[in-house]
């Protein structure tokens, strides 16, 4: 796991695997990249999948009226904060109970902590404005993930 240790590090400010298994944020994070990667290589959405991937959830984020809160987190600069009564309104009861049930908090626990996370998530990743494209799943977030946090590069 040490591609997840390390945007969990970048993210959360949290190292390791000890803390992953004792922090919320951290399993919160987990859950989110899985669900953010949970796609057919037709689009389609698993059970617990954003339809759309990555550029879903911002369009959702963006059609809740945060897109100049989206805006700062994929640009460079200080990234915005947001409410957890916005990521409620944004994500609908579905997404927000799935990663509810998939970590053990409360909706409005998973609300809370993701108004936290989103923002250097979002900010992790779209390094340099670039929104990874959808169809590369897990693999596509991973390798530019990989190449972001300074790690190994297949060629």
């Amino acid at each position: 796991m040490g591609l997840f240790d390390s945007v969990l590090g970048a993210i959360s400010g949290n190292q390791g695997q000890s803390a992953q298994a004792s922090d919320p944020k951290a399993m919160l994070i987990q859950a989110a990249l899985r669900m953010l990667t949970s796609q057919s290589a037709t689009g389609a959405t698993g059970a617990t999948g954003i339809e759309g991937g990555l550029s879903g959830l911002l369009g959702k984020l963006q059609a809740a009226g945060l897109g100049d809160a989206v805006s700062s987190w994929i640009g460079n600069g200080q990234n915005q904060a947001i409410s957890p009564a916005q990521v409620q309104q944004a994500l609908g009861g579905g997404h927000l109970e799935q990663l509810a049930q998939a970590t053990g908090l409360s909706e409005s626990e998973t609300a809370s902590h993701l108004s936290e996370i989103l923002p250097g998530l979002i900010d992790k990743l779209t390094p340099n404005g670039q929104i990874p494209d959808a169809g590369g799943g897990l693999a596509g977030i991973e390798s530019m993930l990989g190449g972001f946090l300074g790690g190994n590069k297949t060629t």
